[in-house]
């Protein structure tokens, strides 16, 4: 059976670990739940529904890490976080790793807390408190945006990859080969190379939709709420 080390398959964390961010992610999604409702409006909806249909189709793409048939994908944490929001994207992420889990076996349902753990919260609210702080000292142009969606994509990415060396460190029942430093450095290189293909991505898109739709990104409305304004639906960012 394929082992994923972003989506992590049943089996290579112990029970009471995965038990246990099982119970953060529920904690975390019913937060996002709840927070969400005040964010969805006639633009939100469509968009989030967009969103997650495009991080599925990225996550489905794997690339190997380890002998053995450990492997890593493209997260789209920052991609949800800069079109829809910190919440409604964690609720996007989540909603594709329970489907992929559930109907495609990507990822062991036993283990479904972590994986929504790593890449629905912590990717997600590292991504998000990225592109707030580069658009506060960023341009908001056609060179600012892409370089704070490109940033907060190969950060988050990293931060969920050693968000994965964690729970092994505190569970894991697998040998990956070689010890913490080693699994942390093995990561830590796959997944910087990951996350500067997923920030080109991420910085492509979100650009393309501002240019056209700058009242659909969700970073530019909320954290410039006067600026996001003062521009036309059909502008271009400025």
């Amino acid at each position: 059976m394929e082992t994923l080390a972003m989506h992590i398959s049943n089996g290579i964390i112990n029970g009471p670990v995965a038990a246990a961010f099982g119970v953060l992610a529920l904690a975390a999604m019913a937060f996002c739940v709840r927070r969400g409702r005040q964010d969805l409006d006639d633009r939100l909806a469509p968009m989030a529904g967009l969103v997650a249909a495009f991080i599925f189709a990225v996550q489905m793409l794997n690339f190997p890490i380890f002998i053995g048939g450990v492997s890593g994908h493209l997260l789209g944490g920052a991609l949800a976080a800069m079109l829809v929001g910190p919440w409604v994207g964690a609720l996007c992420v989540a909603v594709v790793l329970a489907v992929q889990a559930l109907v495609f076996g990507d990822g062991g349902v036993a283990m479904l807390g972590l994986n929504v753990t790593n890449m629905a919260v912590v990717g997600i609210a590292v991504a998000y408190l990225t592109i707030a702080l580069l658009l506060r000292v960023l341009p908001r142009t056609p060179t600012g945006l892409p370089v704070a969606a490109f940033v907060a994509s190969v950060v988050s990415v990293l931060v969920a990859a050693m968000g994965f060396v964690l729970q092994y460190q505190l569970g894991g029942t697998t040998d990956l080969g070689g010890n913490l430093a080693g699994l942390a450095g093995t990561m830590a290189v796959s997944h910087l190379l990951i996350g500067v293909g997923e920030g080109l991505i991420t910085a492509t898109t979100v650009v393309t939709v501002a240019k056209v739709r700058p009242d659909l990104v969700y970073a530019l409305r909320a954290l410039s709420p006067t600026a996001s304004r003062s521009v036309p639906a059909t502008g271009g960012v400025r």
